[in-house]
Formats: structure tokens, sequence, C-alpha cells
């Protein structure tokens, strides 16, 4: 069980590390992107929001990829099973169950929710925080379309 909690935390602090280095790049890009003057604010709002977004679905698939390669290198799923699917439904905490641990690793998969649970939730707040923030600067320059009540002020 020790080995399991070693190897399950690990992979969560690499997790970690992936979406912390996806995050900063999405908010700088997100922040340059933002002091842009626009004659489209709503627009322009909507493609910072989406880049943000498929910035951070590339950090979860890569994160859940670092998953799926660790199953395979300590067995942790039974010789045949798709281990990116594997992979992707505890990540998602989907759990369909038709792909079962073997019992020597069975800890990975309560790890592996864990640790998606956690990225999801952080890039829950990222993207509000973008939100938050572009509506901020376009209100603040008069971008048609955004008043200081957008800000929540």
């Amino acid at each position: 069980m020790a080995v399991e909690f070693l190897v399950g935390s690990i992979v969560g602090v690499i997790d970690i590390m992936i979406h912390a280095l996806v995050t900063v790049g999405a908010i700088g890009i997100a922040r340059a992107a933002g002091l842009r003057h626009t004659v489209r604010p709503r627009l322009h709002l909507m493609a910072v929001m989406v880049a943000c977004a498929a910035a951070l679905m590339v950090a979860h698939t890569l994160e859940v990829l670092v998953w799926a390669l660790v199953y395979a290198v300590v067995g942790a799923a039974p010789a045949g099973s798709d281990l990116l699917y594997f992979a992707f439904v505890n990540y998602t905490t989907l759990g369909y169950g038709d792909i079962t641990p073997v019992p020597e690793w069975r800890l990975l998969g309560p790890m592996t929710a864990m640790n998606g649970i956690l990225m999801f939730g952080w890039s829950t707040a990222v993207l509000f925080e973008v939100l938050r923030r572009t509506i901020e600067h376009l209100a603040a320059i008069g971008a048609a379309g955004f008043s200081p009540a957008d800000r929540g002020s």
C-alpha cells in the first residue's frame, strides 16, 4: 500500500506541475489578450475564454496521459486493457467500472480521481478569474457593451 501511495503521490505532483505550467501560460496569454483595445469586446471576451479553456483541456489530457503511462509501467490494469480510457474514466471520476485495477494497484484509481477533481476545480477557478479580469478590463477601457456594473461594483 505504501508503494501505491508513493507512486500516486509522485504522479499527482507531476500533474500539478503540468497544470501550474499551463495555468501560468494561459493566464499570461489571457492577460496580454485582455489588454488589447477591441471594437468587438464580446467576441474578444469569447475568444479569450475559448483559448484559455482549450489550453486547460490540453493540460488535462496531458495529465491523463501521465496516469496512463504510469498504469502501463506498474501494470495497474489487466493485460489488454485500454489504459488511456481507464485513466480518463478514473481522472474524470466517471467510474464505469468496466475495467478494474489489479488488486495490488487498486488505490491508484481513487488517487487518479482525487487528482482529477483537484485539477478540474483549479481549472474552474482559473476560467472564472480570466473571465472576471477580462470583463473588468473591458469595463475600465469603456468598451462598448461593458459597464462598471459588469465588474460587480
